[in-house]
């Protein structure tokens, strides 16, 4: 077989498969905090704002780890990266489980977060490496199991948290890391070819070239606009159980509405997906962030249950592809060798602003009594998003360069 026919093979396609699994397994832990937020609000006696900071403390965790795993990924292989993170987020679990510290509590989040980051940029980058004409798709695919994660799991730990409490659910969720993870990331030990990577890297050369913007000045413009669509992203994410609660419909409302916002956003990063394959993963990021601000106005008349469930459901929809979209690009305009430091540097711009995004939204909401100025300082920072997406788009508009 030669090196061209290793990029989008039948053992990219099981790869990617494999990839997905773990992604649904492992981002379990950016999702948890949110999901015993009312929980801890109602144990440690909590305002909303430092209710907020464990899913903060996680973030950072997490913004943090695609940093540091993308570059082990790029050093060692994923399989030893994603068999370090299981063991990571299984402790930080357990031990989260049986403090009486809300701060300690905290800390451990900052460790569950470093681990679960291996099972977003880093895992994506590595696939992204297998693909060449259909790597907007093989990203989106890989993306969605983020989202998945949070849609199923709420789901599955719901008799769980009503059972034992948050606890337990953190406790279950550290057995299903070490038992799902490891052996999964046993499968996919076969590294690229150099020749494949090096016809990968052909393309990504003369796109870059073509565009005029240096490497560097890319990657800093792409992290800058990561924390800017994320701040926006995370009002709805982070607080749509809050915003049940406090609007008298209960945190099964919420836990609902933050799944069907997740199940839209898989669709929208598979469609992304396909878009990114035709009109390139600028583009595609430019769109995604204009839906996503229109989505976010949408929230501000609706407080019905039903709007907000169809709203929640437009969100998702709107904003799914964009953080694919990253990585899409930096494998456009990169290097095979530096992917997932590049995307986790990238990556890690879109998690500090969820991070920023999570606590500013509680701070805003216990100085006004209201989630309203929350999305109107989500809506603003997406705006920052779109304008430099738009300065992307015009500075680096390429000539037609073969794939």
């Amino acid at each position: 077989m030669g090196p061209d026919a290793v990029l989008d093979s039948a053992y990219s396609w099981r790869r990617l498969a494999l990839s997905l699994a773990i992604a649904v397994i492992g981002n379990a832990g950016m999702w948890a905090s949110i999901l015993v937020l009312p929980d801890m609000q109602e144990e440690f006696g909590l305002a909303r704002s430092d209710a907020s900071l464990p899913y903060t403390f996680t973030m950072f965790g997490y913004a943090f780890g695609n940093l540091l795993i993308g570059r082990i990924v790029d050093r060692f292989g994923v399989t030893v990266a994603l068999s370090a993170a299981a063991l990571t987020i299984a402790a930080g679990f357990s031990l989260a489980a049986s403090t009486g510290s809300f701060w300690l509590v905290c800390l451990l989040q900052l460790v569950i977060g470093l681990g679960t980051a291996a099972s977003f940029g880093p895992l994506v980058a590595d696939v992204s490496l297998w693909f060449l004409k259909r790597r907007g798709i093989a990203v989106g695919i890989a993306a969605s199991g983020n989202y998945l994660s949070g849609a199923i799991w709420p789901v599955l730990l719901a008799g769980v948290l009503a059972e034992g409490g948050w606890r337990a659910a953190y406790l279950a969720l550290a057995a299903i890391s070490l038992a799902g993870m490891i052996p999964l990331a046993l499968f996919l030990r076969r590294r690229l070819p150099l020749e494949a990577v090096a016809i990968s890297d052909a393309a990504s050369a003369a796109r870059a070239r073509a565009t005029g913007i240096p490497p560097l000045t890319l990657m800093l413009m792409l992290g800058l606009a990561g924390v800017a669509c994320c701040v926006a992203m995370s009002m709805p994410q982070v607080h749509i159980v809050s915003l049940c609660i406090d609007l008298g419909y209960g945190p099964a409302a919420g836990g609902q509405m933050l799944s069907l916002m997740l199940v839209g956003g898989v669709a929208s990063r598979i469609a992304s997906g396909f878009i990114a394959d035709r009109l390139g993963g600028v583009r595609t990021l430019l769109i995604g962030s204009v839906l996503q601000g229109l989505a976010l106005l949408l929230y501000l008349p609706s407080d019905a249950l039903t709007s907000l469930y169809v709203v929640s459901l437009v969100f998702g929809l709107s904003q799914g592809g964009i953080v694919p979209s990253y990585a899409v690009i930096v494998r456009e305009y990169m290097p095979a060798r530096e992917a997932g430091s590049r995307t986790g540097f990238v990556i890690m711009g879109t998690i500090l602003g969820m991070a920023l995004g999570g606590w500013m939204s509680g701070w805003i909401y216990d100085v006004t009594g209201s989630y309203h100025w929350a999305f109107l300082n989500g809506i603003a920072w997406n705006v920052l998003n779109i304008a430099i997406m738009v300065t992307v788009l015009l500075r680096g508009r390429p000539r037609a360069v073969p794939a």
